[in-house]
């Protein structure tokens, strides 16, 4: 794999992995700390009627053009929360589709439910269990990608963690494992952003820009064809979908296609935040942070409390299928469903002061990778990222700590995704 662009000082970095930037162009930045409010909210119920934004006095933002229009409820305690990703029945995942001209599934499983969801997410999710994701993963691309990173750091006195680390392991990660050529890691995810329709682009640039995405996986499909690797596309096209009541089959370019595209949703777009998220709470609470260093085991502690402290991605949608009582609130069909992932990872009646952030604290399931059957497909790999990145920057960093010269980091986004300002670091 070819490290120019991973070892470069590239500007895309700036412009695709700025999280205030991100918020911003996707129209739903937030300027001020709304955990309070969250709290009083849920205080008063675990379900709200309305859109939360809305509720806590901010201007309106749609993420998903299914839901522009509708009714909203917004979702904050943890039971609630939990119970509604476990009935898919009545709350599905098709609202996560985006309606274009060749009229199909646009996310793939993502907006998929039932048994087309079970045997699609089959197809996909043998490179993603837990085996592959400390075996293949890590032999295919993770730990060369952070032995050179790191490589990197140690030529310099100061670092800007979040462009110069956190954010270059994901995307080559997963770029790497679809099969593409290293370099082109940048070209392919700034292709990607701009042609989602989430950041406010042109329609030409939308346009032109999943023209590049279509074409650069079209040409890695019809390579891999011909010549099969070891990558993620290589294994698409020798599996087979099982959809019950039909013969198996091959996935066709535009499935394989969709898959590519959901990999790096789920993969680029997220786990780069996470990093910094983790590395940002461990950095402000030095005590903490001094022992894990001390005691790697504490690692796996200190990343699962940075999950259910801040995860990257606290607030999903979710299609009402029917007309429906829940948590005391009567909601129809067609209407929409919030689920406030953070605000239920810091419901006090199951953690104990929640909102503050405690690797020492008793362990529970949070749901910041979901739950259910839409429990995030590449949460293996991701915990894998962040902890051997983490690890790697301990060892060979020891005295690391934030730069006090630059201006200090702080948890910034939208109500969707959260990251840290920035991580201005002293390497030595």
């Amino acid at each position: 794999m070819s490290t120019e662009v991973l070892l470069a000082d590239d500007p895309l970095y700036e412009e695709l992995y700025d999280v205030r930037r991100e918020a911003e162009a996707m129209g739903n930045f937030v300027d001020r700390d709304v955990t309070p409010d969250v709290h009083a909210l849920r205080a008063q119920a675990p379900v709200h009627r309305g859109n939360l934004r809305q509720l806590l006095g901010l201007e309106p933002a749609q993420r998903h053009v299914l839901a522009l229009g509708k009714q909203h409820y917004s979702v904050l305690g943890f039971d609630a929360c939990e119970a509604a990703l476990r009935d898919p029945k009545r709350f599905s995942s098709k609202v996560a589709g985006q309606p274009n001209e060749r009229n199909e599934l646009s996310m793939s499983i993502l907006e998929m439910d039932g048994s087309l969801h079970r045997a699609y997410r089959r197809t996909i999710q043998p490179r993603f269990l837990l085996l592959e994701a400390v075996d293949w993963w890590r032999k295919k691309t993770v730990d060369s990608l952070i032995a050179r990173l790191i490589e990197r750091l140690a030529t310099k006195d100061r670092a800007e963690l979040n462009i110069d680390y956190a954010a270059r392991i994901p995307v080559y990660t997963i770029t790497t494992a679809i099969g593409l050529d290293g370099d082109d890691a940048l070209t392919f995810r700034d292709a990607f952003v701009k042609s989602g329709g989430i950041r406010r682009n042109s329609i030409e640039v939308m346009r032109e820009a999943a023209a590049t995405v279509e074409r650069m996986l079209l040409e890695l499909i019809e390579a891999r064809r011909h010549e099969p690797q070891d990558d993620l596309i290589s294994f698409l096209l020798t599996n087979k979908l099982r959809v019950p009541g039909e013969e198996p089959r091959p996935l066709t370019d535009r499935e394989i296609i969709h898959v590519a595209r959901l990999v790096m949703i789920a993969g680029g777009g997220t786990s780069w935040r996470q990093i910094g998220i983790t590395l940002y709470a461990l950095f402000a609470h030095p005590e903490q942070f001094e022992a894990v260093k001390a005691d790697r085991s504490l690692l796996e502690a200190a990343i699962e409390e940075g999950l259910r402290w801040s995860p990257t991605a606290p607030l999903f949608y979710r299609w009402i299928e029917q007309d429906t009582e829940f948590y005391g609130v009567e909601m129809k069909a067609g209407e929409i469903l919030e689920l406030g992932l953070g605000a239920a990872n810091r419901d006090p009646s199951r953690w104990e002061a929640p909102d503050r952030f405690d690797i020492f604290r008793p362990r529970q399931t949070n749901l910041a990778f979901g739950m259910g059957t839409h429990r995030c497909l590449g949460m293996n790999v991701a915990k894998v990222e962040i902890e051997l990145g983490i690890g790697a920057l301990m060892d060979a960093f020891p005295k690391m700590r934030l730069d006090p010269d630059k201006e200090m980091p702080f948890l910034t986004g939208g109500l969707e995704q959260r990251g840290v300002s920035g991580l201005p670091v002293l390497l030595k």
